[in-house]
């Protein structure tokens, strides 16, 4: 798969152990999706969502037009980000902490078989990798991160944004 630096600057690496099962359904808390992470929701301008106190801003080295966060609970080394805002368009990214889960329950430890029956339709893409649409929430898409064994971290993402060109 090739890496592109504007695809670099959305790609989590997370890294730690590897989670024995995988929950049926996220609680509240870890919930990525559909349309945010607690209390960060996609949209959400960068003023209501830095009011939240759950993200610190960052600077990185990336071909981004965007303003670069992480959540105060995870914060990323060297050019990696846990959400991306918009001046125009609001929250169009949030990484997923190692903990969250999809609403079907699928996140870092989720197996190649559990995240296909979860997502029958994922697609792949040269800029995402592999992706498929949230389900509630049609403007808004899952980019899985995915080793050959599993599952490595999810990220929400606006899939129409003007961050990444």
């Amino acid at each position: 798969m090739k890496y592109t630096m504007a695809r670099s600057a959305l790609v989590l690496v997370v890294t730690g152990g590897v989670l024995a099962g995988v929950a049926p359904a996220a609680n509240a808390a870890q919930r990525l999706g559909p349309f945010g992470y607690g209390r960060i929701k996609l949209g959400m301008s960068e003023a209501k969502a830095r009011a939240t106190g759950l993200i610190v801003r960052k600077t990185i080295n990336a071909p981004t037009t965007c303003a670069a966060y992480d959540l105060k609970t995870k914060r990323y080394d060297g050019n990696r980000a846990g959400l991306f805002i918009s001046k125009r368009q609001g929250v169009v990214t949030i990484s997923g902490p190692p903990a969250a889960r999809t609403p079907q329950g699928i996140g870092r430890g989720s197996t190649p078989a559990q995240l296909k029956a979860a997502y029958p339709r994922l697609k792949q893409s040269a800029m995402y990798g592999t992706f498929a649409t949230v389900p509630g929430n049609p403007k808004a898409s899952y980019i899985f991160h995915v080793s050959k064994n599993m599952v490595l971290g999810v990220t929400l993402i606006l899939t129409k944004q003007d961050c990444l060109k």
